[in-house]
């Protein structure tokens, strides 16, 4: 068994001991598997023991993968932020983006979408910890956009995201947690195709599936430490 077979393993077994926990099914959360700055071997590795959803922060490197492994079974995230002079990149190559936080975006990831590539699945970055270094909307204005990105013919709105500032005490992740878990069940009542909530990550994964998270991003855990470096050229 590789290590990221067996790093792999131990995740699914992590998620599925938190599901378990709080009452939930382990089928309802996707794993998605965040492979910025690793190379396209080790995306392959993952793959082919049933690894599926994969994440990616930088726009060129992960068109570098897509391109490179080409494989249709594969289902890719943009989950890093989003320079409008890289949205086509986006539009063209990714199945999902998880980074929308503003109408001017949104706007164009629906007019660069390919026809033949059918809508892309698009999450609304909330900014639920208020932080200025962090991108994202309020869940004031969220309302407003998701309205706005409901109706672009192009994009199909799925859900939301966020990513909480650092708590080590549970009970304050899973406070955090719950706040974007109310505004997801509202969204998910004004637009019934909602059902994606990309809520948590190594440190906070137990209590965002505790709180209602749908879909968890762990990088370090399936692929070891980030190679920095191998990203220092991307540029996002």
């Amino acid at each position: 068994m590789t290590s990221i077979e067996h790093n792999l393993q131990q995740v699914r077994q992590r998620i599925s001991a938190a599901a378990t926990q709080c009452g939930r099914d382990p089928q309802e959360i996707t794993l998605l598997a965040v492979s910025k700055t690793k190379p396209a071997s080790a995306v392959a590795e993952a793959a082919a023991v049933g690894q599926r959803c994969f994440g990616e922060n930088y726009v060129q490197e992960g068109v570098d993968k897509i391109q490179q492994l080409a494989d249709p079974d594969l289902v890719w995230h943009f989950i890093g932020p989003l320079q409008s002079n890289k949205s086509r990149l986006v539009a063209e190559n990714f199945d999902w983006c998880h980074t929308v936080d503003r109408l001017r975006i949104a706007t164009r990831l629906n007019e660069q979408r390919p026809e033949r590539a059918g809508p892309l699945n698009v999450l609304i970055q909330v900014n639920i910890s208020d932080e200025q270094s962090k991108s994202g909307v309020t869940l004031a204005e969220l309302p407003a956009l998701a309205q706005a990105v409901a109706q672009l013919p192009r994009l199909r709105l799925r859900g939301l995201m966020a990513i909480p500032a650092p708590e080590t005490a549970y009970e304050r992740q899973l406070a955090v947690c719950q706040q974007m878990a109310a505004a997801f069940q509202q969204l998910q009542h004004d637009y019934p195709e909602v059902d994606t909530l990309s809520l948590g990550m190594s440190d906070d994964m137990d209590a965002a599936i505790a709180a209602g998270s749908t879909m968890v991003r762990i990088g370090t855990a399936i692929f070891g430490a980030r190679d920095y470096g191998s990203a220092a050229n991307h540029n996002n």
